[in-house]
């Protein structure tokens, strides 16, 4: 620990071992949001908690929080959160303190002002001294009530629990734990808006009215469902719907429930899927508006006043809101959307009034046909593809329609549907499964995703799809061997000492390589004078010395296609050099080595490759795929080692390394919170250790320093800070490794 960091850890009194793990990014962290009173603040109280005696996990908990609540309120609440977690203590409601303290940066982040988070505060030592068996369950639950309620719904609901149930402690978890009937109904009527099961028959009668269908609505509840965070959609199970929708400035909540169903009836009425693995994800999107606009029309030409109503809830972009920096797409595709369902709209963007005019031409000359969505979506990508489409940060302000659907209905995936809140069709689905062996494609494999907002894991959240590289020129990686061949050389004389020389001979094996000659006469002659022979007479030789396995994997996002100022390579073509000669190494060393990259499209699509295994020889097949590498995407980096980790377990060899190189934090188009990703591989890391795999970072981000560390370790990581240097330094630090 630097003597900085030292000082201020020596003022902490507490002596929780594991403080040390993450002071120091915690103290960053804490540095960054707080004033030099607020830091002492921070740390003083941490020791008041340490002092409560209730675990060590509370102490790391409220160092590593408590930044962000301030973030989100003030200074002031440092005290009050530790004083509260002082009197849960005293009325007998410790177990509360941690999933108080756990949602406590959620809690500040919906609420948004200090003085409403003082209520919350209020309200839990409330509860520990009136209902302090129910404090624990209301703690874990407060994120989902307050995504439904505001601050006087939760009052007055909690007020009823302790009003009824105070007699009663054993049911105050069901309660407040939203287990019971009572509690649900409870939170249906604090909850303000138009209620779906208000109007059930009225929106029935719309239905029929209307469009002479009758389709089953499937009404969710966003209470108790946040962490799938459900959208209206329509499936075959018939059309999803929120279970109360509030009014949206002059629009009613009624007439959002019409909006919505009129929409997604016009998709079932006029839409048709369409494969989803024939267009890329930006052109998903991109058909999806057109399609979207498609649809509305035919509903228009039939109900003029339709317009009207999607008009008051479409939102009207400005034309320059989106910085830069952002991807814009989504801005770009909804001032589109508005522009063609408002034919006087003023926007006056050429491309955009381009295909405005293509839009209604087609239209006009025949607007039943589906093809009129792929056709202008593909292209209207290709004429208005920026770079920073690709960027991490997409802008969302006044893009997102809230009456239209998810648009699963519009596509048919290669897999079935195991989770029925997956966005996934159901329509038409095949198994992906049965064409495992065609294009090197596996079967889809899901995983966990840990939520540092909830501390705990999302089961399932995941989904994995393995590939093997199609092959391409191995004559490209020889030609890259041959430009690096005095590298190589130099590599060679190290290799050269580090491999091993000698073989150890096992000798009185039952089994073995050949018969060990000394114990086969020996055993003769006991046979010969009538004494029972030692059956051992085999021997085998076992390589002494070396005995790691390694797997490397690379990250085949985005950003790898960028040439650095100091280069005259891609990232991309560095690393195919870099691989290329690690690869020569390992094979002259005779380590188990495998390669594998991956990348990702939200959480429904992590991609990973295989380039070498484990059991493959480094000749034209291996080269061929690393030849064919190709990137693109975003960088869901925890799912991927979880899935590599899997090849590496099952390995028997004494030390199992998990090598990673990448050139920037974990992200995915679909996370806000870099945080978020940042912890998961965190977490992800701390798994492969429990099982005994050993997990290094190689950074080309020479602001890794930031993060790094709290993700892989202090002493697991390295940064290479000159790019072009990557062919050179990637074997050397290998080697120094596994020295």
């Amino acid at each position: 620990m630097k003597p900085e960091i030292q000082a201020w850890r020596d003022r902490l009194a507490c002596s929780v071992r594991k403080i040390d793990d993450i002071f120091e990014e915690a103290l960053h962290q804490a540095r960054d949001v707080l004033s030099s009173a607020g830091v002492d603040a921070w740390l003083e109280n941490a020791d008041r908690v340490c002092r409560l005696g209730r675990g060590t996990e509370l102490v790391l908990i409220f160092l590593d929080e408590i930044p962000e609540v301030v973030r989100h309120s003030d200074e002031q609440i440092i005290p009050e959160a530790a004083a509260t977690c002082a009197l849960l203590s005293e009325y007998a409601a410790g177990p509360a303190i941690k999933p108080f303290l756990a949602t406590l940066p959620a809690v500040s982040r919906r609420l948004g002002s200090a003085g409403l988070l003082r209520g919350w505060l209020r309200l839990v030592e409330r509860m520990a001294k009136e209902a302090p068996g129910g404090v624990q369950a209301l703690a874990e639950r407060a994120p989902y009530l307050f995504n439904q309620l505001g601050m006087a719904g939760v009052e007055n609901w909690i007020d009823y629990g302790i009003r009824v149930y105070r007699d009663h402690p054993h049911r105050l978890p069901d309660y407040f734990g939203l287990q019971s009937a009572d509690a649900k109904a409870m939170l249906a009527k604090e909850r303000s808006g138009t209620l779906f099961m208000d109007y059930e028959r009225q929106l029935r009668l719309f239905e029929r009215a209307f469009w002479d269908r009758k389709t089953d609505f499937r009404p969710y509840s966003e209470a108790f469902d946040t962490l799938r965070k459900p959208c209206p959609h329509l499936d075959r199970l018939g059309i999803h719907l929120p279970d109360v929708y509030e009014d949206l400035g002059p629009v009613t909540g009624i007439d959002r429930y019409r909006a919505a169903i009129a929409h997604m009836m016009a998709h079932m009425i006029w839409s048709q899927p369409y494969l989803a693995d024939n267009f890329s994800s930006f052109q998903h999107i991109c058909i999806e508006a057109f399609e979207d606009a498609r649809v509305e029309h035919l509903a228009m030409r039939q109900y003029p006043g339709l317009r009207r109503l999607w008009l008051s809830l479409h939102p009207r972009p400005e034309p320059n809101a989106c910085p830069e920096g952002w991807s814009c797409i989504r801005h770009r595709l909804a001032m589109l959307s508005y522009a063609l369902l408002n034919p006087e709209h003023s926007y006056s963007d050429e491309s955009l009034l381009e295909y405005e005019s293509k839009f209604r031409a087609r239209i006009e000359e025949d607007p039943y046909d589906p093809s009129l969505s792929t056709e202008l979506g593909v292209h209207w990508l290709k004429d208005n593809h920026e770079h920073d489409f690709r960027k991490p940060r997409v802008w969302f302000e006044d893009t997102q329609v809230s009456y239209r659907d998810d648009n699963r209905y519009l596509w048919i995936f290669l897999e079935d549907v195991e989770d029925a809140n997956e966005f996934h069709s159901d329509h038409g689905a095949a198994d992906r499964g049965r064409g495992a062996a065609q294009d090197g494609i596996l079967p889809p494999q899901h995983y966990p995703e840990w939520d540092h907002a909830v501390q705990s894991y999302r089961p399932d959240w995941v989904t994995v799809f393995e590939a093997i590289q199609p092959s391409g020129d191995a004559c490209h990686i020889d030609r890259l061997l041959e430009k690096h061949r005095r590298l190589a050389r130099q590599l060679q004389r190290i290799v050269d000492l580090l491999k091993p020389q000698q073989r150890r001979r096992v000798r009185y094996q039952n089994e073995g390589d050949e018969l060990d000659l000394d114990v086969v006469i020996r055993a003769a002659i006991d046979y010969r004078i009538g004494s029972t022979p030692d059956p051992r007479i085999h021997q085998s030789h076992v390589k002494d010395g070396r005995d790691i396995a390694v797997l490397l994997l690379l990250d085949l996002s985005e950003s790898i296609n960028d040439v650095p100022p100091s280069a005259a390579s891609t990232i991309l073509q560095l690393s195919q050099e870099a691989v290329s000669l690690l690869a020569t190494a390992v094979e002259t060393l005779g380590d188990p080595f495998a390669i594998a990259g991956f990348s990702s499209n939200t959480r429904h699509e992590v991609r990973y490759t295989h380039f070498k295994g484990f059991e493959e020889n480094w000749g034209d097949e291996p080269k061929g795929r690393v030849a064919a590498m190709r990137a693109g995407l975003s960088t869901r980096m925890g799912a991927a080692l979880r899935h590599a980790g899997r090849y590496l377990e099952n390995r028997c060899e004494e030390r199992r390394l998990l090598l990673v190189l990448t050139d920037g934090e974990p992200h995915d188009i679909d996370v806000q919170d870099p945080k978020y990703l940042q912890d998961d591989t965190r977490v992800a890391v701390r798994e492969l250790d429990s099982k005994g795999i050993a997990t290094y970072c190689i950074t080309l981000d020479r602001t890794a320093d930031d993060y790094v560390a709290g993700i892989f370790g202090r002493n697991n990581y390295a940064i290479i800070d000159r790019v072009e240097r990557l062919p050179e330094k990637l074997p050397r630090l290998f080697l120094a490794l596994t020295r």
